[in-house]
């Protein structure tokens, strides 16, 4: 049983054969992939699963807190397996690469700011967009 699996059985999801295949994709998944991929790659392995199939799987899986989707600007919903460590992301606005990073520094400065303002700060998301340095058109 994969790590997404076993999660979806401990909130008491019933797993059919189809949603085993969509955890099993997201679990190997090492990007941030969209309905598209995560249908092409479990079709790869269960060519019967449809495409609505793997969006009401990601809804439920959404739902239930097992996956967290993001919208970086590039008008797909794509998906990664929730994680109880805080993570931010810089998208490449060229390649459409997702990089993940960690920042103690942007971490406390949003904390601070928070707090200047009258609040505790619950929850938060950043989103960087850039383009690589030796990238000739970013001028």
């Amino acid at each position: 049983m994969d790590r997404l699996e076993k999660i979806c059985a401990s909130k008491g999801m019933r797993m059919t054969e189809q949603r085993r295949v969509i955890a099993r994709v997201m679990s190997l998944a090492e990007d941030h992939p969209d309905v598209e991929e995560i249908h092409r790659r479990a079709a790869k392995i269960d060519s019967g699963i449809s495409i609505a199939t793997v969006y009401r799987t990601m809804r439920l899986f959404e739902e239930a807190g097992v996956v967290s989707r993001h919208d970086f600007q590039d008008g797909r919903a794509r998906y990664e397996e929730a994680s109880e460590e805080h993570h931010d992301h810089l998208i490449d606005l060229r390649s459409g690469e997702v990089v993940e990073f960690i920042n103690d520094e942007i971490e406390r400065l949003q904390e601070k700011i928070a707090k200047q303002l009258g609040y505790k700060l619950v929850e938060h998301r950043l989103e960087l967009y850039g383009v690589p340095l030796d990238d000739k058109e970013a001028g």
